[in-house]
């Protein structure tokens, strides 16, 4: 069934043209092996970085900036803003949010800027929402006011809900 023989077997190595045929093509073999592990390591900077977590028991006073992720369940007094923000069931902001995705579980007194806006059946929202589009579920609290736009996220959205609704009235 198995032979050893044949693998430690000498002979093969004797016969210098199958040697010369086998040998140089193991090796050619063997290097175009080595960029597929470089392929693989240009890959791993490419994948995304964990979400920053503040956990329940951190409160932090100052604004926050970040092209990351951020899961907030803790308090936090002053702006943020993120790629994707996630405000959790035990977390309160109190400030401005900017995010590309606002998912809104927690409370949160102030503007929310998103191009994707989502309050949560638990969510408890104070204060005005511009968005690109907004999801709102069964349950959520909200005072304010909401207003669609192409491009929440321009640092003119801010004046931009003013400049429009002084015609409008």
């Amino acid at each position: 069934m198995f032979s050893k023989s044949k693998i430690n077997d000498p002979a093969p190595h004797k016969d210098a043209d199958a040697a010369k045929t086998a040998t140089p093509q193991a090796p050619a073999q063997s290097i175009p092996a080595q960029p597929k592990p470089n392929e693989f390591k240009a890959s791993a900077p490419k994948a995304k970085p964990p979400a920053s977590l503040l956990s329940a028991d951190l409160h932090v006073t100052g604004n926050m900036k970040t092209t990351g992720d951020i899961n907030v369940e803790g308090t936090v007094e002053g702006d943020i803003r993120a790629h994707l923000l996630t405000i959790g069931e035990t977390a309160t902001i109190k400030g401005e949010v900017v995010a590309d995705d606002v998912v809104i579980n927690g409370r949160i007194v102030g503007r929310v800027r998103g191009l994707k806006v989502r309050l949560t059946s638990t969510a408890r929202v104070e204060g005005d929402i511009i968005h690109k589009t907004i999801a709102i579920e069964s349950g959520a609290h909200f005072e304010g006011s909401v207003q669609r736009q192409d491009d929440p996220l321009s640092p003119g959205a801010k004046n931009a809900p003013t400049q429009k609704a002084n015609p409008a009235s």
